[in-house]
């Protein structure tokens, strides 16, 4: 699939089939995110494979998001205090170009998770997302939402100004 058509294609999926993940497709996903930009060239993330299903459960109820009890594998980045959206980024992309489904999860008790997933609490580490990975129970339901126009968050030298100044004067 080339890139155009992954982020085209890219949605948020909270519903998996039973059909099982070869562990090659999750640590191309891994790949995927470690090849992402970061501020320096640091390593920036860290992640950690989830697939035992008790754990995954309890993940779920951290999350107050049941569908995530009903995947195969998360994937939960970790990182020093620096974002980490370029990898999750990467990695959604990834997934979509493997034909698997997945919903970045960001709301959660961290306190909860930092125990689950056994943090240091002396470290200084940020639970940046959690990626539930499965293959979509249903391929209808696996479109993108519609997105913002360009028009609505684009602007030129300022807030709000919505033409360009040169070299013609031009609206979105």
């Amino acid at each position: 699939m080339n890139l155009n058509s992954a982020i085209k294609k890219r949605a948020s999926i909270r519903d998996y089939s039973l059909k099982k993940v070869k562990y090659d497709k999750i640590i191309d996903i891994i790949e995927a995110g470690n090849l992402a930009p970061s501020p320096g060239n640091l390593c920036i993330a860290h992640f950690i494979i989830i697939e035992d299903p008790e754990t995954i459960y309890e993940i779920s109820k951290a999350c107050q998001q049941k569908f995530i009890s009903n995947t195969q594998y998360v994937i939960a980045i970790i990182s020093d205090p620096q974002h980490a959206g370029a990898v999750i980024e990467n990695m959604l992309l990834k997934i979509t170009d493997v034909g698997l489904a997945s919903c970045w999860v960001g709301a959660f008790s961290e306190l909860t998770l930092r125990k689950i997933l056994k943090l240091p609490e002396d470290e200084n580490l940020t639970i940046e997302g959690l990626l539930p990975i499965g293959y979509p129970s249903n391929t209808k339901t696996t479109k993108q939402k519609p997105k913002s126009h360009l028009g609505n968050v684009v602007f030129f030298e300022e807030w709000k100004n919505k033409y360009q100044k040169s070299p013609a004067k031009r609206e979105i």
